[in-house]
């Protein structure tokens, strides 16, 4: 299906089908709203505010708002505060304060200075003002500092700036934050909600490791918006990743998951970054922000489409269309497309477990190999980042970030010497030279690249990508170690995925090309190999193309996304002890099948193996319940 009907369809559907209804709570999660200073304003006139939020609360079941008291130095004065919070109460809904510190948000995300004294006052009588008003207030994404002025110069003095400004944000969210809102009020809470950006957090100041032992609780930016149009690049399983990776920071301390409306290309990218959120298991999910929830789609698509917009019939596309009774479907809300999305994931959460995935281990403060794990979560592979060495896991993936660990050589000898077993990168192999991974494995990562477009398995398996690929050549000892996969190119080959045995356990060594999103491009029978050893101890791995992911879960369920613009057929491939596969929305129960029977050589059979085979439409999903 190419990108216009695509676009049509999706249209189509939202139109048909969201039609504006009363809305009941949710069970398994809350739905928050978050209203900026801008408009928390103006919501002292009640004539103003009270069609506005009938509008939306018609549309999808609010049970918090978070309204805001400081945004670019505009700061909401208190009997309007008090107004906007009487307001939502006497509709059964709960409150609490939000903080955004920016000084002009549109000046490069312009921020408080925390070096200088006359910021900091300004800073903590914001945080006193909100702490005098609400049992609960949230920092959104905006609590770090990016200033070089002199001030913060001469403060530095021989740091980093990176470790400068992570013990000033510490001493700041406790002197500063959470110290003057407790004096204020003692039953607040304090949240700090943290961005998309993880990778990057150390540089200005987020500081993953002291801070979620400060506030009471955190919160998890989920929004990707789109891959190509963002500056940020982020890939849509990053929505699901991250909430997961705050979640193992501070356990049941991570409030939930944070979306917004921006760089729709497609319309079902707003849906998609939802319920990806849910997948993880958040606990509540927050709506940015109050003025958009008012949006109609199409409208706001229209204005944010920046392509080849001949390709699209807008005129065509916001036609209103009939009902049955001949009422006609106005183009809908982003209001009401959030509440039909949860109304739909509503029905099977409960029925999900806790979320299981291969363990990563990213160090505090590290970079390398920048959201390598979305990359390979995009390409099927459950993933779950940790901040501590998993020792107890039998598989555990180790990207380049790991060189942050001083003794990160010694945890993984601890590993192979009980039996388990390491997957690293070649990035981390990389880094690793000469530090000590020759104890394990003598490997040479040399300066030379090669072009690949065809992967060798076996005596005989050869399997072609569409694409041509970078990858750095690696050099081993014939016998000492054993290329599982080659990339070819002319006759010549270099390990992909390679092994060495150390102890009683194996040390694979995954190649990343150069674009990690050529991972996606590899031929299915390559990506197999990869999950075959990195998701042994799971007890089902999909096979499936680049783009199509999965989500575990400890219970037997699962969850099958397809980001593909078309339809693709998948296979699960489970333990034998699993008889059906029932999908739990629909009821279709689906029986294992046995591999075959004679062995070939191009698919030798797993004797302790059976599989399901399924299909999944363009941008979609399906739940399923093994038995």
């Amino acid at each position: 299906m190419n990108r216009s009907k695509r676009i049509k369809a999706s249209v189509f559907f939202l139109l048909i089908t969201l039609v504006f209804i009363n809305v009941k709570g949710y069970e398994n999660f809350k739905v928050a709203v978050y209203a900026r200073a801008y408009e928390v304003r103006q919501m002292n006139d009640l004539n103003w505010l009270t069609p506005i939020w009938d509008e939306i609360s018609r549309q999808v079941h609010v049970d918090k708002i978070y309204l805001e008291t400081h945004r670019d130095e505009i700061v909401v004065d208190k009997e309007t505060m008090q107004t906007a919070i009487n307001f939502f109460k006497s509709r059964g809904v709960k409150v609490a304060g939000g903080i955004t510190l920016t000084i002009n948000e549109g000046n490069m995300f312009e921020t408080f200075c925390y070096s200088n004294p006359e910021h900091r006052q300004k800073v903590k009588e914001i945080v006193e003002h909100t702490a005098s008003l609400f049992d609960e207030l949230i920092l959104d994404d905006f609590f770090f500092t990016n200033c070089k002025c002199n001030l913060c110069i001469e403060a530095k003095g021989d740091k980093s700036w990176t470790q400068y400004r992570l013990d000033l944000l510490t001493e700041v969210a406790r002197n500063i934050i959470v110290g003057p809102a407790k004096a204020i009020n003692p039953n607040i809470k304090v949240v700090i909600k943290y961005p998309n950006w993880y990778e990057h957090f150390q540089g200005c100041g987020f500081n993953l490791e002291t801070e979620p032992k400060i506030f009471d609780g955190i919160y998890t930016g989920t929004e990707t918006r789109d891959a190509v149009l963002s500056n940020q690049h982020l890939q849509q399983y990053h929505g699901y990743l991250i909430f997961r990776y705050f979640e193992n920071i501070k356990p049941k301390g991570n409030g939930g998951g944070w979306v917004d409306t921006g760089g729709m290309r497609y319309l079902d990218r707003y849906a998609e970054q939802l319920w990806l959120t849910m997948f993880a298991k958040a606990p509540e999910i927050t709506l940015f922000d109050f003025r958009q929830m008012r949006y109609e789609i199409l409208d706001s698509y229209r204005a944010e489409w920046q392509g080849d917009q001949t390709s699209f019939d807008f005129d065509e596309m916001m036609k209103p269309l009939k009902l049955a009774n001949g009422e006609l479907v106005k183009p809908t809300t982003v209001a009401r497309a959030a509440g039909y999305t949860f109304e739909k994931i509503d029905k099977f959460l409960g029925q999900l477990g806790n979320p299981v995935g291969v363990k990563s281990y990213r160090p505090y403060h590290s970079v390398g190999e920048d959201f390598l794990q979305t990359y390979l979560g995009m390409a099927g592979i459950p993933m779950d980042i940790v901040p501590e060495f998993p020792t107890e896991e039998n598989m555990i993936l180790l990207t380049e970030t790991a060189k942050f660990d001083l003794e990160i050589v010694e945890k993984i000898k601890g590993q192979l010497k009980d039996g388990k077993n390491v997957m690293i990168t070649s990035g981390l192999l990389k880094a690793l030279e000469g530090n000590g991974i020759e104890d394990i494995v003598e490997l040479r990562y040399t300066d030379r690249k090669a072009i690949v477009n065809e992967f060798k398995s076996g005596w005989v398996n050869i399997y072609k990508s569409d694409v041509d690929m970078i990858i750095p050549q690696i050099q081993y000892l014939t016998n000492d170690s054993w290329e599982i996969i080659s990339g070819m190119d002319d006759g010549l080959g270099w390990p992909f995925i390679h092994m060495a045995d150390y102890a009683k356990g194996k040390l694979y060594v995954l190649v990343i090309p150069e674009n990690f999103a050529n991972l996606y491009n590899l031929p299915v029978e390559v990506l197999t190999e990869i999950k075959k050893i990195l998701t042994a101890s799971l007890p089902v791995r999909l096979e499936a193309p680049g783009k199509v992911s999965l989500f575990l879960y400890d219970n037997n369920t699962l969850i099958v996304e397809s980001f593909l613009d078309e339809e693709v057929n998948i296979k699960l491939v489970a333990d034998k002890n699993f008889k059906t596969l029932t999908n739990i929305n629909s009821g279709n129960v689906l029986n294992a099948l046995e591999f075959p029977k004679v062995e070939n050589r191009r698919m030798p059979r797993e004797e302790d193996k059976i599989f399901f085979k399924s299909s999944l439409k363009p941008h979609s999903y399906k739940v399923f319940k093994m038995n």
